[in-house]
């Protein structure tokens, strides 16, 4: 794997797209104070994941983005691509499960951009993806987060200020252990999470259990109650089997009985009316009565012409009186004297009305002798039609015996019919009772129960022993109400799901505790492959360092030791001190990661502290520990900005030499003014000014890189 491209655009002071091939193994980067050189060392760092932005000179993203100028409006984003040449597939990438990214790929770009909000876009390949796969994919080529593959001016003796921790982490960056850090925090984080997927399984579980413990129970009740249900379905197959057939008989025996009952009851009905038919007036007796009425009217008619005729005799009497003595004759007159003429009127007139009273005497007389005639002759028939009614009477009364008889079979048949309705009512009752046992026997059973009308029972139904079935039926009943057999379906399936949820996370729990003992040997097993690769690699930097420690010195010695620090106790009541980190304190149960120590001895003289080196000194130690832990594990390339700026002429050509055997391993980017460091590059870039005040980037020659870099 090489590095093959950078592309600045629109980053810092390059605001238009700028190319750097990496085509040689040094290739020097040179021009004057301000021109930006720096900034393709940062683009580099900005590229590659840089969160810092002290460490790229900014406060936010927006000061990464070109200012502008007189002739050049400001950036709208800032933007820089990395390639490297893939050919050997080395880049390695994991998701999120451990399952590795297919990167079958020549060519790898990296891409960050950054927009004028401050939002920054990673991309690899074309296809957006977050720093944090941007670091594991650069970790799997040994370029890690603690920048020792670029050194800036100024920073070079940072492995020098740093503590003994920070230290560790800068040689495990360089030994290519970032990797394995990498995985032990996302280890740690699987394992955390599991941790509490755990506790919330367990918890989830706990708060399973008592209602698990519930439905359990109620399944047992449900159990048991399926037993009974058996046992009283087959109760009620054949008591309902029985039942329905006696019902059936019932009813058709009742039915047949009101049939007879009635056409019996008609037959009497139609006797009875018959004898009220005959009961009533013959003609004869309307007869005798008319004739009676008709004697009535004649002996009404007689005793008033008797007394009419009473009458005219007693009138008649009286004037026969009254003329005797008077002297006239009676008979020959209703005179013996001479009267007058007005007297013999009179007598005229009264003799005239006693003629009248005579006629009418006659009449009447002769009236009465007709009524008494037509009196006779109705008296008679009176007689004769008695005779024939008294005949008439003697068969009525044996008609009414006959009709009495029947209307005590009238009765019978009345009382045996309102006996018959009250059975078909109780009939009735006893069939809404059987429907509503059928009902009952669906509630608790189910429809199964319907299938009594295909059980086959022997002997015939005997109510005894019905009776005593149907106590055994309600006896059981109660059981299963005690049982709660009702929704006993719902709680099974509850208890199922329940269980089924419980055995789930029991599995899950099963699972889980596997995963947290593999996520704890794996994180074991990585520590340990660490730390075996870290006393080992350290051994190896020791190697390295030592020549180049003697090197740049014309001798000494030069060693990194792995220590041990005693972390102080703090007491309950000390405060922190405002620049002190709270990890300086640990507990006492708590095992001290190990640092690193720098020990240094320089020839001919006492100096053993590396408080006591110069500036120049601090910085070809600082040099020589980098480049002894490049040679360990290369990186695929390493920046270099401007540290040989200290250097002299003797050391810048030792500066070169040590550059010349770091290439063979990785490509040197290096931004210099040092002509010695100069010569032994094979690509020389120079950056300038241009006239609309952003940084142009110029391919040169030695000679004209002198020049530019003064």
């Amino acid at each position: 794997m090489r590095l093959k491209t950078l592309e600045i655009n629109g980053f810092k002071s390059f605001a238009q797209k700028s190319v750097l091939e990496f085509e040689s193994p040094i290739i020097c980067i040179v021009g004057p104070n301000g021109s930006g050189k720096s900034n393709v060392v940062e683009a580099f760092r900005y590229v590659l994941g840089e969160q810092s932005m002290k460490s790229m000179r900014g406060k936010s993203g927006l000061d990464l983005i070109f200012k502008g100028s007189k002739n050049l409006s400001k950036g709208t984003r800032a933007a820089v691509t990395v390639y490297f040449n893939n050919a050997d597939k080395v880049f390695k990438f994991t998701n999120d499960t451990g399952e590795e990214v297919d990167l079958n790929y020549d060519i790898i770009s990296i891409s960050r951009q950054v927009f004028p909000d401050g939002l920054n876009k990673y991309i690899l390949n074309g296809s957006d993806v977050r720093l944090k796969d941007i670091h594991n994919l650069l970790a799997s080529v040994n370029i890690g987060s603690s920048g020792h593959h670029i050194i800036s001016q100024g920073e070079a003796d940072r492995i020098l200020n740093a503590n003994p921790k920070e230290r560790r982490a800068m040689v495990e960056d360089a030994l290519g252990l970032k990797i394995y850090q990498y995985k032990i925090k996302e280890s740690e984080r699987k394992l955390e999470r599991t941790n509490e997927n755990m506790k919330e399984v367990s918890l989830l579980r706990r708060e399973n259990a008592p209602h698990l413990n519930f439905l359990r129970k109620q399944v047992e009740k449900f159990e048991k109650g399926k037993v009974m249900q058996g046992e009283l379905a087959a109760l009620y197959r054949e008591y309902l089997k029985k039942e329905s057939i006696y019902l059936d008989e019932e009813k058709d025996n009742l039915s047949k009985e009101r049939h007879q009952i009635e056409v019996e009851l008609k037959s009497v009905n139609t006797k009875i009316s018959e004898a009220e038919d005959s009961k009533k007036e013959s003609i004869k007796i309307a007869e005798l009565r008319t004739v009676e009425q008709k004697l009535n009217e004649i002996r009404r008619m007689k005793g008033e012409l008797d007394r009419k005729l009473g009458r005219i005799e007693g009138i008649l009497e009286s004037k026969e009186n009254k003329e005797k003595l008077s002297g006239r004759c009676p008979m020959c007159g209703s005179v013996i004297k001479e009267v007058d003429e007005e007297q013999k009127e009179k007598i005229h007139n009264e003799e005239k009305e006693l003629e009248e009273l005579k006629n009418s005497q006659t009449r009447t007389i002769a009236e009465i002798k007709t009524l008494e005639g037509e009196e006779k002759e109705g008296n008679e028939k009176a007689e004769s039609l008695k005779k024939e009614i008294n005949r008439e009477m003697e068969a009525l009364r044996d008609q009414e015996r006959e009709k009495f008889t029947y209307k005590v079979k009238q009765q019978e048949l009345t009382s045996h019919l309102e006996l018959l309705a009250v059975k078909q009512e109780n009939l009735g009752r006893s069939m809404e009772a059987f429907q509503n046992e059928i009902k009952e026997g669906i509630a608790l059973i189910g429809q199964e129960i319907l299938g009594y009308k295909d059980v086959l029972v022997e002997g015939r139904e005997d109510r005894a022993i019905q009776e005593e079935t149907r106590r055994k039926i309600e006896r059981i009943k109660i059981k299963l109400e005690d049982v709660g057999l009702s929704g006993g379906a719902e709680i099974m399936k509850e208890f199922n799901e329940v269980s089924e949820r419980d055995n789930f996370l029991a599995k899950e729990m099963e699972d889980l505790t596997k995963s947290i003992e593999s996520l704890q040997k794996l994180i074991a097993d990585l520590k340990e492959k660490i730390d075996i690769e870290f006393q080992e690699g350290v051994k190896k930097i020791n190697v390295e360092f030592q020549q180049f420690f003697s090197l740049m010195f014309g001798g000494g010695t030069g060693s990194l030791s792995i220590v041990t620090p005693k972390p102080r106790k703090r007491k309950a009541d000390e405060e922190l001190d405002e620049d002190e980190e709270i990890e300086d304190f640990e507990d006492e149960d708590t095992v001290p990661e190990q640092g690193i120590e720098i020990n240094v001895s320089l020839p001919h003289k006492k100096v053993k502290e590396l408080q006591a080196l110069s500036g120049g000194e601090r910085s070809l130690t600082s040099i020589a520990i980098l480049f002894a832990m490049s040679q360990v594990n290369p990186p695929p390339f390493l920046v270099l900005d401007e540290t040989d700026a200290a250097l002299d002429e003797s050391n810048s050509r030792k500066y070169g030499d040590m550059l010349e055997k770091l290439s063979k391993h990785s490509q040197l980017i290096v931004v210099t003014h040092n002509r010695e460091t100069m010569s032994r590059a094979g690509v020389l870039y120079g950056i300038t000014v241009g006239a609309d005040g952003a940084s142009k980037l110029l391919s040169v020659k030695f000679e004209e890189a002198t020049q530019i870099a003064k």
